[in-house]
């Protein structure tokens, strides 16, 4: 693992340090890449990964700031796992979507049935034709049964899931343990997935849709060249993606 020394006085201490600076970027992978400095990993201490210390390992602070809701973690970067400030959501949402809402995506024929058979699962309409979510969150493997994946139903779950994220129709907004029969917990955490409205609204997720999609992709690529001096930018757009014609 890369990262900085001990008592490397720019090391991130905490999660709410690493949350902090996430806010000040405005985006941030969480390993490190081929765009140097790009990553959390390159700014904490290599020590203490997967030790299951949640005062120091920052595997475990994945899982706090991704329940703490103060911004978006998910699949974001080249399918690997990311954070993207509240701010800065609505510029991925509309690149990323190209300027669609899932349905709309779906009504035009640009996604398949096993994606929709997720999105159905976690999204509604009411009668105002708002979006509805569901009152109690599934866990990812609780969401791929509902759906229908599994050994006599629909394959590549995992894969599906992270294109979801990859175009922010969802994110990772909790995580818990599997529960048996008798009511106890086992196993490693499990990811719950919801779309990003469920948790910062409609308005504040969509609110760059007004401007072209290419222009929010200038603007993330603006501020990556801005943020991490001296990249590439074939290196950059390998993580964000190319740019929307």
């Amino acid at each position: 693992m890369r990262g900085l020394d001990w008592d490397n006085p720019y090391r991130i201490r905490t999660w709410q340090e690493l949350i902090n600076w996430v806010n000040e970027v405005g985006f941030l992978p969480l390993f490190a890449n081929s765009v140097s400095g790009f990553s959390a990993e390159e700014h904490v201490s290599p020590l203490f990964w997967w030790t299951g210390d949640p005062e120091q390992d920052p595997w475990e602070w994945r899982e706090i700031i991704a329940k703490s809701h103060q911004v978006a973690y998910g699949k974001f970067f080249g399918n690997k796992a990311g954070f993207i400030s509240v701010d800065w959501l609505p510029y991925f949402a509309n690149y990323r979507r190209d300027g669609y809402d899932f349905d709309a995506r779906w009504e035009d024929g640009l996604v398949g049935r096993r994606e929709k058979s997720i999105m159905d699962l976690l999204t509604g309409r009411d009668d105002d034709g708002d979006m509805t979510f569901p009152d109690i969150w599934l866990l990812s493997t609780e969401l791929k049964k509902k759906a229908g994946f599994g050994k006599e139903g629909s394959k590549n779950f995992p894969g599906i899931i992270t294109s979801l994220q990859m175009q922010t129709y969802l994110v990772i907004v909790d995580f818990h343990r599997r529960v048996n029969k008798k009511g106890q917990e086992y196993g490693m955490p499990v990811s719950v997935l919801l779309p990003p409205e469920a948790i910062w609204g409609y308005e504040k997720v969509t609110e760059r849709y007004d401007e072209k999609p290419a222009e929010s992709w200038d603007k993330i690529m603006e501020r990556v060249r801005t943020c991490f001096l001296g990249n590439d930018d074939k290196e950059i757009i390998k993580l964000i993606g190319k740019r929307p014609v």
